[in-house]
């Protein structure tokens, strides 16, 4: 795939926040609405490989507040769902080019939906993949005290074990178990990740998305309100995770069943952060999934 042409960086003052943000120009005439892909806390580099699947399209990628290039100003309240989409609301709002289509992934796909909730007329199709929301889930309780206690136990000893907690949680097939919150740590060194604790608290994944996120609740009525075309995907590789389980529950509630597409949580990767998915599959697919 080609890369097409470079991409111009901008910035954006929002409350709290300073997002950066990159449009890269269709290679020829653009052949539908700008094309944003939208992740949480995975930032720009995360889509490197999706967006070259788009050489037709403008593509607009984002820093969510907080990751690689996005600042957050101090004392500023940890990010939620709503948060987030407002920050999305006011990038569209600067584009200027009317609704946008959007791939939001993982933490993105719970920020999009907050986002077509609140700023219906801001986005034309929402492809909405593996959003790993508890509140959907009949072990709603179970699973969200198990995501807490991700970020207490970064609170407590550090990004190893919570990392590993993390590995462990978002690995697990089926209902998360009553005990899970308080079964014994899982050792770090297990997966090959540190067992001391340097200090740092600055991680948005443990620090935050695992503190903000769980708490949020589908705005039912207005997603079925909403003109936004909403497709919710699933890996076919995820089985039974939580992200899986949550993306065909986010789907059912709203009155339809998940879309299947290539690989699993990671399929439309292609080598970033050290994850290579099923990049080529995923990326036909999901220009199909847009065409319709």
């Amino acid at each position: 795939m080609t890369t097409g042409p470079a991409a111009t960086t901008h910035t954006l003052d929002v409350p709290g926040a300073v997002l950066a943000y990159d449009v890269r120009e269709a290679a020829g005439p653009a052949s539908g609405p700008p094309l944003l892909l939208v992740g949480s806390p995975m930032g720009a580099t995360g889509f490197g490989t999706l967006r070259t699947h788009f050489p037709d399209r403008v593509v607009v990628t984002y820093d969510p507040r907080g990751v690689e290039r996005s600042t957050v100003a101090r004392d500023t309240e940890p990010a939620t769902p709503r948060t987030h989409a407002d920050d999305l609301h006011r990038l569209v709002t600067a584009l200027g080019t009317g609704p946008v289509d959007v791939f939001a992934s993982s933490g993105g796909a719970v920020n999009a939906l907050a986002w077509v909730a609140a700023h219906p007329d801001d986005v034309a199709t929402l492809v909405a993949h593996e959003p790993p929301l508890p509140s959907v889930l009949p072990d709603a309780a179970e699973a969200t005290a198990a995501m807490r206690a991700v970020h207490d136990t970064y609170v407590r000893a550090g990004w190893g074990h919570a990392m590993a907690a993390f590995v462990a949680l978002v690995a697990h097939e089926g209902p998360v178990p009553a005990d899970w919150a308080r079964r014994p740590a899982t050792d770090p060194a297990a997966f090959g990740m540190p067992t001391h604790d340097d200090g740092s608290r600055d991680d948005p994944l443990l620090g935050v998305n695992m503190r903000t996120l769980p708490p949020y609740e589908l705005e039912v009525d207005a997603l079925r309100a909403a003109p936004t075309r909403v497709v919710v995907a699933v890996g076919e590789e995820s089985g039974e995770t939580l992200a899986a389980r949550a993306a065909r529950a986010v789907a059912a509630v709203l009155g339809g069943e998940a879309v299947v597409l290539p690989g699993d949580h990671s399929g439309f990767l292609g080598g970033e952060y050290g994850q290579t998915g099923d990049p080529e599959r995923f990326g036909l697919a999901l220009r199909a999934l847009l065409a319709d």
